[in-house]
């Protein structure tokens, strides 16, 4: 490309001829450092816009050095806010709470008291209960396992809930 004095960026042709020029190897440059189609494409993209945006302050004979340069740093922004992102849901896992010491204590007594009626069920119903709330398995695989029918399953499992609904007074009825 000749770099005549009056040639300037902003002239649509000159900027058409500089796209076609350098696009691809941008694209190549972009897609060595991201490794992604996609976004390599929207760093070339990005790149141009910038270029377009400052065609007044940037010399024809300086436009590869430019466009690399900005292609480079959106990169470099990009990993950043990956980066940001990735400590965040590092720190702060969905679901995640910060517990209070009461809440804690409170927690504590709650498991104790689960474990204290879960003990104080009959062998039966405690059995039945393990295997569907903690082994999530149906009452037709655990009518199968004992040997009952399904409806001694569901007896059992009724009567355990009654018992634990008694002794606890914060029992979950959803799950």
């Amino acid at each position: 490309m000749t770099d005549k004095p009056e040639d300037s960026i902003c002239e649509e042709q000159v900027f058409e001829n500089v796209f076609y020029q350098y696009s691809t190897l941008l694209r190549n440059y972009a897609y060595y450092n991201c490794g992604d189609t996609a976004q390599a494409d929207d760093l070339v993209q990005k790149a141009f816009i910038k270029l377009w945006e400052n065609c007044a302050k940037v010399p024809l004979k300086n436009v590869k050095a430019f466009i690399y340069k900005v292609a480079r740093n959106y990169f470099l922004k990009d990993v950043a806010k990956k980066k940001v992102r990735l400590e965040y849901k590092k720190q702060h896992k969905p679901g995640a709470v910060v517990e209070s010491p009461q809440f804690v204590l409170e927690e504590k007594e709650f498991e104790k008291q689960l474990n204290d009626a879960i003990a104080n069920l009959s062998e039966k119903q405690r059995e039945v209960f393990l295997l569907h709330k903690i082994e999530k398995k149906k009452y037709q695989e655990i009518a199968q396992m004992l040997d009952i029918s399904v409806k001694a399953v569901e007896k059992r499992m009724h009567m355990a809930l009654v018992h634990l609904r008694k002794e606890i007074k914060y029992f979950d009825k959803k799950r």
